[in-house]
């Protein structure tokens, strides 16, 4: 596995007509808001989030967060995710849009979007660039998703395996 560049699932070229489509989306809902924050949830959503803001045309700032969660795969079955690095930016009257790589159980993003909620923005909405319907444990709304992917172990444009792989342009399929 360590020598053999993964399978491709989702093209480069797939994923930036998506992400372009998605922009043009957003620059819609967004026309008449002048205070638009974009949270990218570290590390995995970096480049996708680069790629989003580049093109959208409706102004906005861009901050990031950390988390650290745990599913049913690992030891702590509970979903319990912990807050590893804040916002810098206060979010209070301010539209938001949580800008994530993956939702695999929802957890995370379940937890963030309550966090943020008792926070007051204007508005609160979510962005996943890929999701996996099949491991969902909680329900989580998601007003823009790049791709709806099969329960297989993604890697690239922001995803990783043991902190490979997350820079190919593409999203392909490991077997770790």
């Amino acid at each position: 596995m360590a020598d053999r560049q993964p399978e491709p699932l989702i093209s480069e070229e797939r994923i930036q007509t998506r992400v372009g489509e998605l922009a043009a989306q957003i620059d819609r809902d967004y026309a008449d808001a002048r205070d638009l924050l974009l949270v990218g949830v570290l590390r995995g959503a970096f480049i996708f989030l680069a790629d989003l803001s580049r093109r959208l045309s409706v102004p906005h700032a861009v901050d990031f967060i950390a988390l650290s969660s745990y599913d049913s795969a690992s030891t702590d079955p509970s979903g319990a995710v912990r807050l590893i690095m804040d916002l810098r930016f206060n979010i209070a009257g301010r539209h938001v849009l949580v800008v994530e790589d993956i939702v695999d159980s929802g957890y995370t993003l379940s937890y963030l979007l309550h966090t943020f909620a008792a926070r007051e923005p204007a508005s609160l909405k979510a962005c996943a660039l890929v999701r996996k319907l099949d491991r969902a444990r909680v329900e989580v709304p998601l007003d823009y998703l790049g791709f709806d992917i099969p329960d297989v172990w993604v890697v690239g444009y922001g995803l990783d395996w043991n902190d490979r792989y997350r820079t190919l342009p593409y999203i392909g399929v490991v077997e770790p």
